[in-house]
């Protein structure tokens, strides 16, 4: 996804158990050990069935002296017990108030299949190639209505341009097998340039 040209210094933390490495390698991120001032985004990788340890909180803390952007890209979403709500409710509670500018959507069989976007209410399908957009349906709506109110207020409070400059931090849903989440990462790291 990174291009390797590219002037943005991306690293990945995150418990063992979140796969870092596997999520730096799809990134085009080198796996992060230390804050410096000079990484561009720090990306924290979540298993949400493993919770975050210590050490994790302390590497998250030490990027605030520099007020470098951070992503939460949270994995393992495929894993039966896995709730991307439990772990942004974590993250909040354990680093610094998360924005959840998109929700997971699930195939009957309960495996992440599509994100919906809390600032326009447009599903992205992954289960095709290309991934294909449409308007959500009224129950999706109702459904997440009570999400969208709260990330819309964050965003507000927070202002244009607040991840980019190390005060607003998104989670992501990330299922690296499905490409879901890589169009949404690209995004946000697009205003870093």
């Amino acid at each position: 996804m990174q291009n390797p040209t590219s002037p943005l210094n991306l690293c990945v933390f995150g418990h063992p158990s979140a796969n870092p490495g596997e999520v730096a390698s799809a990134l085009g991120a080198r796996l992060g050990s230390d804050a410096t001032g000079e990484i561009s985004c720090a990306i924290f990788a979540l298993n949400p069935n493993t919770g975050i340890d210590q050490a994790t909180i302390d590497q998250w803390q030490a990027f605030d002296e520099f007020l470098t952007p951070r992503l939460i890209v949270v994995t393992h979403l495929d894993e039966n017990n896995a709730d991307f709500d439990d772990a942004v409710m974590l993250a909040t509670r354990v680093f610094d108030q998360v924005a959840t500018p998109y929700l997971v959507l699930h195939d009957d069989d309960g495996s992440p299949r599509a994100l919906i976007s809390l600032s326009d209410m447009v599903i992205t399908d992954y289960s095709t190639t290309p991934p294909r957009q449409h308007a959500c349906e009224p129950e999706h709506e109702t459904l997440v209505q009570e999400f969208r109110d709260e990330y819309l207020e964050l965003l507000t409070s927070m202002g244009e341009g607040a991840f980019a400059a190390g005060v607003l931090f998104p989670a992501i849903p990330l299922v690296i097998e499905k490409a879901i989440g890589f169009d949404v990462i690209e995004k946000y790291l697009a205003e870093l340039h």
